[in-house]
This record gives structure tokens, C-alpha cells and sequence, in this order.
């Protein structure tokens, strides 16, 4: 294995994790602790699968907590703050590795072993993240599931991943609405054909409960029996599974993405010295949740990796800890904690955006040295608005869940380079990422060609490793689209400009094909979400028996009072639809623009355009289990007549 020489600039770095990944993965390595070395860094004998570091053993517990205990027992290693419950409380690396031995005991004394699955529904609490790692301290692999989703969808989850142990809670909050757990997670029991030996449930006192005898034991009961039984790591296979992590969105039977122990640990640590530029002892503010992958590879693990301290949240982002309005209360969080690195989504910014601008300036943030954004594409005015606001540089990255970590991002820990506005930015090392055409499955090489995003194999640490016990549907589903390859789609389009920049134009399911010419929603919601008077905006791609589809917008205006003011409705929208034809071209101009107070999102923050467009086609939308408001979704059906 030839030795990789100092990288002199991006370039270099990103052509050495290419054409020679064993040596440059192997270098990365070094970022964690090993028990055993591995004996083999990379493994293709089974394409499209790859592993990474087979032979070595690791613990993700380990390299989180206990290796940090010699150097900064004292360091905060853990913030958990809930505008919800009002609370906030630090733990130390000493004190984390306390409760999460003492979680990994009650667990081990409940039967779980090695390889055994524990599935979490819990909210946005620490108790949640101690769940997690005290997994990853005895070998079982976690199942997180998003606090509060309906009994019907966790039920499938749980038939799927057939958890031994369930851990909960009496209930979540969103908004101080109380939502309780327990009901929910019972009635998920009795529909699923699998049952779990013990459900282990954390009572905050905002919801009643009903204990089944036998079955439910309270955490505090079983925490005071085991708070001084140790737990020693498991050293486990680098390629051994840490956890299965279900995919928001999947309809009939889940898809759980299953991620291994060394790779995973590996790519992260590296992400955060490369692309997140987080440094030991610093504060990473995370604001996702731990039910998706954001919030389980940078709320929980990569920060806990680098030695840095973890902000932990539980509430909305326009919600102070007395629990009355405050949309400064994540900037008052960085000053107060000096968080360096911070790291949210597009939809939470445009929530912000209609707050008072004044509020962007109301608290110290000097210690901000970037805010970062992912989940969805960040378009050019929000990206501008708070970059202006903050004064920081905010730095968009593209990813999925299935990857772990991201695909496209600025990776300035390497070298600084400038971004640009609705670019995530350049290929991240170790993925091969390609513009190919959806028919021919050709390579684009010519700038600003519009096609499929797709990866070529292998592909790098921390990327799935398969779909949980369905290798076919892994084969199948990511590497089997693309005609006469074997590459990975991220069905998502995109362009990359002559510099090498990427930009993602939305999903390739989300194409509007009016009268033969294919249009992506995300260029039209860029174009109307530009006037300064739009504050959101969905458009999908709604059935036509003329022109096959046509582009329906819905829009949030910045000034409420045109919702129900239909002359005023009437001249903003044919100020929109001019200039998406002076920007697009007539046939990107929408049949119409709507005004709606809200629009319908996930409690992620995610829009729900696959729901909007079923009831612009008066087809029943799914399953919206997730949604935040459901007056939203139904306000648009009364506009379409449904």
C-alpha cells in the first residue's frame, strides 16, 4: 500500500481518495481507536457491495466516550436543551460515560446481546442519545424511530427489525402540545406480529401511562438497580452492523438502511476534520432530530468522535425556554455555549426568515465560524438572507441517508474554497459522483448537461452497507436503474458547472413533463421563491389531459393578508408567473399560483410535495403520519375542490 503524500490542494486530496482509496482510507483510519487493526481496507470481491476495514475490531462507544475519559472527563460533552420542558443540563464526558454504562447494563440484565436489535422511539431528550450509545457499547444494533410517528408505520418497523427491548417515553412535545407516546407505541405492539420481550419507558411526567404487566418495566426503577454495574465495550467487526435506520417516505414494506461499525466511524471522524471543520473542545449545534440521519451521525456520533461537545434540542426554532415566542432562541443558544459550528436545515431558515431580521443581530455569535444546511436544496435568496444576517459563511452540503455522511459539500478543512449560491459544491472524497443521462445512461461531461446524480462503486466508508435483510432490494432499488450500469442513483437531477460545482435540481420523480419538455420543480420554485415577496414556496407536477402535466405553485407570502385578499392574491400572481417566464420560458410558468398560510411538512421540516400533488390529482395522499399541521394539506384540498 503505496503511502499518500501531504495533499497540496483539494484537488490532489480528492484524486488520492480515488485512484488509490486503500491508501488514503487507510490514513484516515488513524482518526480512531482500533482494537485489532484491520487486516484488509477495502473489499470489492462482491460488487456492488463494498466493506471497509475487514479484520480490524472497534466499538463506536468507545471512540465516543471511554477514549475521551483520560484527557476531558471534565469537558462538556453533552447539552441537552428543551424549550419544550424548560430545561437544560450539561453532562460531562465522565458523567455521559456514566449514564451510558448505565443504560448499556439495564439492557445487557433485559437480555440483549451482540447483534441483537433495540428500536428507540423517543423524544429529542439526552436519555434518547444514552439509548443509543449504550447500543453501541454491548454490540446491539439500534432502530430509531421518529418520536410520535403513528402506530400503524412503527408497527411495520418494528415486524421489520424484530427489536428485542423497546425504549420510550410517556410522551413528546411539540410546540408545548403534549403527544403522548405510550398509546401510540401499545397499540404498534399489538399490530405488529412480533413482539418485544421488554419495553423500557422513561416517564417525564407530561402523560399518564399504563404499564403491561410483565412487559413494561420504568427506566428509573431498572437505572437505580444498575447505576454502578459496569458495562465493558464489545469490540466489534468493522463490518458488523451499528444500527438500521428506516427511510422517511417509503411506502409498503420499509426500507432500513444498515450501516457498519468501522466505516462508519471512520468517515464521520474524517467529515468532521475536513468538511465541518470541528475541533476538540469545541460546540457543534445540531438542530435536526435524532430520528433521522442527521441527527445520528452529527448530533450524535461525529461530534462525540472528535472529542467536541454535542447541543442537543428539543423544541421549535421560534419557541425560548419559558415557552413563549422567541425566534432568537437558537442564536441565544450559540452565544451562551460558543457553539462554532452549526448546522440546520433550508426549511428552518425560511421559518426564520419571517421573523424579525433585528433578531439576527440580537445575541454575541462571534464564535460562529459556519452554518451549515442540508436535507433539502437551499435556494439562492434564503442562502443569501441568512448568510447576510449571521455574517458567517453558510454552507450548503447534499446527502441522504443511505450515505451517512455527504456526497457534495465545500470541504474547506482542506483547502477554503469559495461557494456559490445553490451549489451544494464540489464531489466530497471517496464518492465518484457523475451527471448520467436517464435513458442512455451516458456519461455528461459538458457543463450545466441536466441528468441523473449517480455514484460509481465503491463507494466510501459510511455508506450503506445493504438493505436490512433484503440484499435484493438493495441490488435493485440503488444500483440497478441506470441502463447498462451498475451505479449507485441518487434519483435525485443535476447539473455540474465548468468549475466542477454541483447544483440538484430536485427529484427525478418530481420532473414536470409539460408537453414533451421536461421541467424540474426545484428551478420554478427557485424563481418564485426570488421575489421579495414569497416567503416559501412548493410547486408540483399535477396530471393534464392537454399537456400532459402542468405545474401548480402553492406560495406563503411574506404579507399574511393576501391569503384572503383575492385582488391583491391576483396581482402578486401575475407578477409570478411573468417572471418565471422571463426566467424559464412560458412553458415553466405554472397553470397557477395558490396562497396558503402553511404548508404541509414532516416535523423534519420536510415538504410534503408527493401529498400535495396526490390532492391536486384528487388521489388519496398516504400516509401523513409525519405531518407537522394538518390544516395545511387541508386547506389545499378545499382549494382544489376535493
Amino acid at each position: 500500500m503505496s503511502a499518500i503524500p501531504n495533499p497540496v490542494s483539494y484537488t490532489d486530496f480528492y484524486r488520492q481518495s480515488i485512484e488509490d482509496p486503500e491508501a488514503f482510507w487507510g490514513a484516515q483510519a488513524k482518526l480512531i481507536d482500533w482494537h485489532t487493526p484491520p487486516q484488509q481496507i477495502l473489499d470489492v470481491s462482491k460488487p456492488p457491495f463494498t466493506r471497509w476495514f475487514v479484520g480490524g475490531t472497534t466499538n463506536l462507544c468507545h471512540n465516543a466516550v471511554d477514549r475521551h475519559l483520560a484527557t476531558r472527563a471534565e469537558q462538556a460533552a453533552l447539552i441537552a436543551v428543551s424549550t419544550e420542558t424548560g430545561s437544560e443540563k450539561t453532562y460531562t464526558y465522565a458523567q455521559l460515560h456514566q449514564q451510558v454504562q448505565c443504560a448499556a447494563a439495564v439492557l445487557t440484565a433485559l437480555g440483549v446481546t451482540r447483534g441483537d436489535r433495540v428500536l428507540i422511539y423517543m423524544p429529542m431528550m439526552a436519555q434518547a442519545v444514552f439509548a443509543m450509545l449504550a447500543c453501541a457499547r454491548i454490540g446491539a444494533i439500534h432502530c430509531v424511530v421518529f418520536g410520535g410517528f403513528a402506530s400503524v408505520s412503527l408497527a411495520s418497523r418494528i415486524e421489520d427489525a424484530q427489536p428485542k427491548v423497546i425504549i420510550s417515553a410517556d410522551a413528546g412535545s411539540r410546540g408545548t402540545r403534549v403527544i403522548p407516546y405510550k398509546p401510540l407505541l401499545d397499540e404498534a405492539i399489538r399490530l405488529s406480529a412480533h413482539k418485544p420481550s421488554a419495553v423500557v419507558l422513561h416517564d417525564r411526567g407530561l402523560a399518564p401511562m399504563e404499564l403491561v404487566a410483565g412487559r413494561d418495566h420504568l427506566a428509573s426503577a431498572l437505572e437505580a438497580r444498575h447505576r454502578d454495574t459496569p458495562a465493558p465495550c464489545v469490540w466489534l467487526e468493522a463490518t458488523e452492523p451499528s444500527y438500521v435506520l428506516y427511510t422517511s417516505g417509503t411506502t409498503g414494506k420499509p426500507k432500513g438502511v444498515q450501516r457498519d461499525t468501522g466505516g462508519y466511524a471512520v468517515a464521520l471522524a474524517a467529515s468532521m476534520k475536513h468538511i465541518y471543520d470541528c475541533r476538540p473542545g469545541e460546540t457543534m449545534f445540531t438542530t435536526s432530530d435524532i430520528g433521522w440521519v442527521v441527527g445520528h451521525s452529527y448530533i450524535v456520533y461525529a461530534p462525540l468522535l472528535t472529542g467536541a461537545t454535542t447541543l442537543v434540542y428539543e423544541g421549535l426554532p421560534t419557541q425560548g425556554l419559558d415557552g413563549k415566542p422567541n425566534g432568537a432562541i437558537w442564536w441565544s443558544l450559540i452565544e451562551k455555549y460558543k457553539a462554532t459550528i452549526a448546522f440546520s436545515a433550508p426549511t428552518a431558515i425560511r421559518v426564520l426568515k419571517k421573523q424579525d431580521p433585528a433578531l439576527l443581530k440580537k445575541h454575541d455569535l462571534s464564535s460562529l465560524r459556519t452554518l451549515f444546511l442540508a436535507g433539502e436544496p437551499l435556494d439562492e435568496p434564503t442562502g443569501r438572507w441568512i448568510s447576510e444576517g449571521l455574517g458567517v459563511p453558510v454552507i450548503d452540503n447534499y446527502w441522504q441517508t443511505e450515505t451517512g455522511w455527504p456526497i457534495i459539500s465545500m470541504v474547506n478543512g482542506v483547502e477554503r474554497k469559495p461557494s456559490k449560491f445553490g451549489s451544494p459544491g464540489l464531489s466530497v472524497y471517496g464518492y465518484k459522483v457523475k451527471i448520467l443521462h436517464e435513458i442512455t445512461g451516458e456519461e455528461l461531461t459538458e457543463p450545466n448537461q441536466k441528468g441523473v446524480v449517480a455514484i460509481e462503486g465503491p463507494t466510501p466508508p459510511g455508506f450503506m452497507q445493504t438493505v436490512w435483510h433484503d440484499d435484493a432490494r438493495f441490488v435493485n432499488t440503488y444500483w440497478s436503474s441506470i441502463p447498462g450500469q451498475q451505479v449507485y442513483s441518487t434519483f435525485d437531477w443535476g447539473i455540474r458547472d465548468a468549475e466542477g460545482y454541483f447544483y440538484i435540481l430536485g427529484r427525478t420523480d418530481d420532473v414536470i413533463n409539460v408537453a414533451g419538455h421536461r421541467l424540474g420543480t426545484r428551478e420554478i420554485e427557485e424563481s418564485i421563491s426570488g421575489h421579495a415577496g414569497v416567503a416559501e414556496v412548493a410547486v408540483v407536477g399535477v396530471a393534464d389531459s392537454v399537456k400532459g402535466q402542468v405545474a401548480m405553485a402553492f406560495a406563503i407570502p411574506k404579507d399574511s393578508a393576501i391569503v384572503n385578499d383575492p385582488e391583491a392574491a391576483k396581482a402578486l400572481e401575475a407578477e409570478l408567473m411573468r417572471r418565471v417566464s422571463e426566467q424559464l420560458g412560458a412553458l415553466a410558468r405554472p397553470a397557477q399560483v395558490r396562497f396558503v398560510a402553511a404548508l404541509p411538512k414532516t416535523r423534519s421540516g420536510k415538504l410534503l410535495r408527493r401529498a400535495i400533488q396526490a390532492v391536486c390529482e384528487h388521489r388519496d395522499p398516504g400516509d401523513l403520519t409525519t405531518i407537522e399541521d394538518p390544516t395545511a394539506l387541508q386547506t389545499i384540498q378545499q382549494m382544489v375542490g376535493t
